[in-house]
C-alpha cells in the first residue's frame, strides 16, 4: 500500500510524522538517523515539508526521493503555491512523480520572511490551496492532503468562514487534511464537529508534537496560533526551570492528548518531530501504536 489513505484504512489506529529537509551535511545526519530509528515501527507515512517560497525545493524532493529508494516508508511531499507559476508547479509535481511519489499535501504557504504578512500571488500562479488540489490532480493519480487548524487561519474572519475553507479544499479533491497544532484535544474535536457538521465526510489527522523544553512549548504556542491553555501552564509552569521534569511531564500531557484522541476514533496521529525520533518513540509506544515485532 502506498498511498495515505490507503495506509490509514486498517481497522487499528496508527501513527505517522513530519520531517523537514536538511539544511547542511550535519543536518543531514540528524535527520537520517530519526528516520532509521523510526523505520521499524512502521509509521503510516513520513511527510517531508518544503520551505516557503520553495527555499528547501530541491532538498525536498532529493530527501523523499531517498525515502522511496532506500527505506520502506510511505512519504508524502509537500508542495505551496508561494512564489512559483503554474509552470513551476507542475514541474515540481513531475519530479515527485518522477521519483515514485504518490502523495502530496498542498498548501498555498505563508509569505517569505513574515508568515503574517501580505499574501501576493505569483503573476502566473495561483491564489487558493484548493486550486493546487486541483492541479495535482490534474497531473497524475495523487493522493492529496490540505491543511486544517483547529483556531482557524490566521488570515479567516471567524472559525465558520475557515470551515468553509477547509470544505473548499476538501470538495476540490483532497483525501484528507492534517490539523496543525494544539494543546487541548477538544480543540481539534471541535474543529472535526465543524466539518462534519456541513456534511463533508472526510479523514482528519490530529497533529501533535512532544512537549520535551520550553522551545518546544513556545513553537507549539507560535505554530498554533493560540495561547497555552491555561491547564496546560498550570501543569507546566512548576517545572520550568527544571528541565528533566519539564521533559517528564510534557510527554505525559502530550501522551493523555493521543489516549483522548484515539478514544474518540481519530484513525491516526500526526507527530511533528524537529527531525529527532526520541519523544515520538516513547509516545507512539506508549500508546500502543507500534507493531509487536518493533
Amino acid at each position: 500500500m502506498t498511498s495515505v489513505v490507503e495506509r490509514l484504512s486498517g481497522d487499528k489506529p496508527v501513527f505517522s510524522v513530519e520531517f523537514f529537509p536538511p539544511r547542511d551535511p550535519a543536518d543531514e545526519a540528524v535527520l537520517w538517523r530519526a528516520i532509521r530509528e523510526l523505520e521499524p515501527l512502521d509509521p503510516a507515512f513520513v511527510s517531508i515539508t518544503y520551505g516557503a517560497g520553495g527555499s528547501t525545493r530541491d532538498r525536498t524532493i532529493r530527501t523523499t526521493g531517498r525515502v522511496v529508494q532506500e527505506t520502506t516508508l510511505v512519504p508524502m511531499a509537500h508542495l505551496t503555491a508561494v512564489d512559483h507559476s503554474v509552470a513551476e508547479l507542475r514541474n515540481v509535481i513531475g519530479w515527485y512523480a518522477a521519483v515514485g511519489v504518490r502523495n502530496i499535501l498542498a498548501v498555498r504557504g505563508d509569505p517569505p520572511g513574515d508568515v503574517n504578512g501580505e499574501w501576493v500571488r505569483h503573476p502566473e500562479g495561483l491564489n487558493y490551496a484548493e486550486e493546487l488540489v486541483r492541479l495535482c490532480r490534474e497531473l497524475g493519480d495523487f493522493c492529496v492532503g490540505v491543511a486544517a487548524f483547529p483556531y482557524g487561519h490566521p488570515r479567516s474572519a471567524d472559525l465558520d468562514e475557515d470551515t468553509r475553507y477547509l470544505v473548499r479544499k476538501l470538495r476540490a479533491g483532497a483525501d484528507f487534511a492534517i490539523a496543525q497544532l494544539f494543546l487541548d484535544a477538544d480543540d481539534f474535536l471541535r474543529l472535526r464537529d465543524r466539518v462534519a457538521a456541513v456534511g463533508c465526510d472526510t479523514v482528519l489527522l490530529p497533529g501533535l508534537m512532544p512537549l520535551t523544553t520550553r522551545r518546544t512549548l513556545a513553537k507549539t504556542v507560535e505554530l498554533s496560533g493560540a495561547p497555552v491553555p491555561a491547564a496546560v501552564a498550570r501543569r507546566l509552569e512548576p517545572f520550568l526551570d527544571d528541565p528533566v521534569a519539564f521533559r517528564a511531564e510534557g510527554v505525559d500531557l502530550v501522551t493523555e492528548m493521543g489516549q483522548r484522541l484515539l478514544a474518540e476514533g481519530v484513525p491516526a496521529l500526526h507527530f511533528y518531530t524537529f527531525n529527532r525520533s526520541k519523544a515520538t518513540r516513547e509516545v507512539v509506544g506508549r500508546l500502543g501504536l507500534v507493531p509487536a515485532r518493533a
